[in-house]
């Protein structure tokens, strides 16, 4: 959704001005399979820092630096198995706004605590293919985005700490690979013995492709 980001962040700065916040997007501005982003911010006027662009591929060091400059991180993401990105950034304790689709609802939440700001959708789509027969596909609205941006941006740097600093705890909690990995490990042997492994698969019937 990086286009939208972009084009919804324009409105964002039409409110506050052009010079009171700028949108970092770690990304590939002219990627084969995307948007020319380039061109969108020529089109709207963002040409003067109020959009940049991160490319390089980095370490983990690099990558949490930039979390650490940020007062917010977003993903807004129609569709997301997990959304890495969430997970460090309130693994460096910045507070995120995230759409509450897929992997994203457990990581902005506990269920009783919200670290940062999670959009619920204004529209819900099945959407597949004859490969994938089905997939949600949530979308949220210009409003909601905007009005999320004008809440974080109100809070004192204090506030937004404490949001981080909260969202690190839950990551430390639930999403710790000590605790994690055995989790999943307990899973997939429970699936096996209950379901059988490769050569006694009782329900599935498994199949290997050669790939060029």
């Amino acid at each position: 959704m990086s286009g939208s980001v972009i084009w919804w962040f324009n409105s964002f700065l039409n409110k506050v001005g052009k010079d009171k916040a700028m949108l970092l997007m770690h990304t590939d501005p002219k990627d084969a399979n995307g948007q020319d982003l380039e061109a969108m911010i020529h089109n709207l006027g963002l040409t003067n820092g109020e959009v940049r662009f991160s490319t390089n591929h980095g370490p983990a060091s690099e990558l949490a630096m930039l979390y650490n400059m940020a007062d917010v991180v977003v993903n807004i993401s129609d569709a997301e198995g997990f959304g890495l990105s969430v997970m460090e950034s309130l693994a460096c304790e910045t507070p995120a706004i995230v759409n509450m689709t897929g992997g994203l609802k457990d990581q902005i939440t506990d269920g009783k605590d919200v670290f940062g700001i999670g959009i619920e959708p204004s529209s819900k789509a099945v959407i597949g293919s004859q490969g994938v027969p089905y997939i949600y596909e949530d979308r949220i609205s210009e409003e909601d985005f905007v009005d999320a941006l004008m809440k974080m941006y109100s809070m004192t740097k204090e506030e937004r700490a404490a949001l981080g600093a909260k969202g690190r705890k839950h990551m430390e909690k639930n999403f710790n690979p000590d605790e994690l990995l055995p989790k999943w490990d307990e899973i997939l042997e429970s699936l096996s013995e209950e379901k059988g492994s490769w050569n006694t698969s009782k329900n599935v019937k498994w199949t290997m492709k050669k790939v060029a």
